[in-house]
């Protein structure tokens, strides 16, 4: 196989402005992008990868916020490629922190020396598909230009941050930030007068970490979520050693689970036993870390119907032990969506800060925030004097980092029109229109990593396919993309995930057209369906 890596001088441009050419570009060098870095050098082929950062890690590398970590195991969530890395490396807790997983990822791009194939501080502002070169042009924000015949967009599921419209928010005279782009050099919090509007994932692990050393934190709460306890620890060395001796066997169990997590579901029914033995697995789940609290429950649970009400009721309760005023504690019982049809965040100690002199829960969906101010926050019924805003406001999701890369396909049109109505793919890896542009951050499903393996696998196989057989280009066909389309939008209206108003179907963002973001399709069943379109001499795409 033939690979390509040269500079030539850009038509007509100055003599310092050169194009670098690649037989892959990569925009990103987070999880996804370091591997597929990998992979492709693997495969013979030459690449590069662009980040907009000034370090690798994607994810781990923007969102240094306080209390950010996994909520899955540690050694579930690391890559499995590498047998020497896996003993290698020690996870030193079972959900490990920010810190720990951005080293993680730094020690994976020095072992394996994937830092002389990226380029830092570089955003990709657009990428433009030349038809008769069959080639991707990629162009930075500082000028930088490179060329491949095959683009990967390894930009992340939840990268995109989004922050409301509020009115008067560039005249705070005070210190305001996202959660996903904490600074380096972090904030100064302690004895400062904090507010935090957004009370997700990120909101929850934020605001449990920074009410130890705030003056005084108000919360600014739209919607109260399930919340469940991590139970996180240090791993010590008799663990340690059981995780490495046993690698093969949990990455086995991961990637036969629905959401390729080391959790199984009880295949009973929860409304099949006593309500006796149902509250006795109940209680035990709680007393798990994790996420086994219900991905190992009965799997009716994690359903629409009697039993997820059951579970969801039983977790209300919980949630009502831990908050000493009532009226507070009602404000945080989730109401208005079932158990698991949004992100469900893991905590350690959030319920408890409501408990705390220092700490206002302010419901904004009762008094709406009217306005940002040069000294902080109104709403409907008061004004917050506040020292700091932080926005925890989550993200626009999946195809919101790509919406906001200028990339264009054949005939010039942009992937973020084709995309106004909802996404249009092939499996999620394609859209019909835009040749060997592979969506990466798109097609993942479950557990980040042990989804991301398979499908960069996947993709570089199929890029190998290609050049193996002399075609120029891949492309997924409209008929396959339209019949994806429609599986999507019928099988995801069934499931859990569709039937809240949650970044799953896009509804946190205005004016973002609703619909499930992902395959409503388990791990399994999705690797399933690519390796039988790959058997088939990748059915459903046009080779050329």
């Amino acid at each position: 196989m033939v690979n390509t890596q040269q500079r030539e001088q850009s038509a007509g441009a100055g003599p310092s402005e050169e194009i670098e050419r690649f037989d892959a570009i990569v925009i990103g060098a987070g999880v996804t992008g370091l591997y597929a870095l990998y992979r492709l050098r693997q495969l013979g082929l030459t690449a590069k990868s662009f980040e907009e950062g000034s370090g690798v890690g994607g994810t781990w590398f923007w969102n240094r916020y306080p209390g950010c970590r996994f909520d899955s195991e540690s050694y579930t969530y690391g890559y499995s490629f590498s047998d020497e890395l896996l003993q290698e490396w020690d996870w030193k807790e079972h959900y490990s922190g920010q810190p720990e997983n951005e080293r993680y990822l730094n020690y994976v791009a020095d072992k394996f020396d994937l830092r002389r194939d990226i380029r830092l501080n570089s955003r990709v502002m657009t990428a433009v598909f030349d038809e008769d070169a069959n080639q991707w042009e990629v162009v930075m924000e500082d000028g930088h230009r490179a060329r491949g015949q095959f683009l990967l967009t390894s930009v992340g599921i939840l990268s995109a941050g989004y922050v409301p419209e509020f009115d008067g928010k560039e005249t705070f005279q005070g210190v305001s930030c996202h959660t996903g782009r904490w600074p380096q050099d972090g904030v100064d919090l302690a004895g400062k007068r904090v507010g935090v509007i957004g009370t997700g994932a990120s909101g929850v692990q934020l605001i449990t970490e920074i009410a130890k050393e705030v003056s005084h934190l108000t919360v600014f709460q739209r919607t109260a979520n399930f919340c469940a306890p991590l139970r996180n620890s240090p791993i010590d060395e008799d663990t340690q050693r059981d995780i490495k001796a046993n690698y093969k066997e949990i990455f086995k169990k991961c990637m036969e689970t629905p959401g390729s997590f080391m959790h199984e579901f009880d295949m009973r029914s929860a409304m099949s036993v006593s309500p006796e033995e149902r509250l006795e697995k109940y209680e035990s789940l709680w007393m798990e870390s994790g996420f086994k609290k219900w991905l190992s429950n009965f799997y009716d649970v994690m359903l629409p119907g009697e039993a997820n009400e059951d579970y969801a009721e039983f977790f209300r309760n919980k949630i009502r032990e831990r908050v000493n005023d009532p009226l507070v504690a009602e404000m945080l019982v989730p109401k208005g969506h079932m158990f698991g049809s949004k992100r469900l965040p893991c905590e350690s100690g959030y319920y408890e800060v409501y408990n705390q002199d220092n700490v206002l829960l302010v419901d904004v969906r009762e008094a709406p925030i009217k306005r940002i101010t040069p000294t902080g926050i109104k709403t409907k019924d008061a004004d917050y004097d506040l020292d700091v805003i932080v926005f925890a406001t989550g993200f626009d999701a999946v195809t919101g980092s790509l919406s906001r890369l200028d990339i264009r396909g054949e005939g010039g049109q942009t992937l973020k029109d084709k995309f106004a109505n909802g996404p249009r793919t092939f499996m999620g890896v394609q859209s019909a229109g835009f040749p060997n542009l592979f969506t990466i951050n798109q097609a993942s499903v479950g557990n980040f990593v042990r989804a991301a393996e398979p499908l960069v696998d996947w993709i570089t196989e199929a890029m190998k396919f290609v050049r193996d057989n002399n075609f120029q280009r891949i492309s997924a066909t409209p008929e396959a993309e339209e019949a994806w389309t429609q599986h999507v939008a019928e099988a995801g209206a069934k499931i859990l995930r569709s039937q809240a108003d949650s970044w799953y179907v896009g509804a946190n963002i205005p004016g973002k057209a609703r619909g499930l973001l992902t395959a409503p399709d388990t791990a399994p069943v999705m690797r399933a369906k690519r390796n039988e379109v790959a058997a088939k001499g990748y059915e459903g795409f046009q080779l050329r």
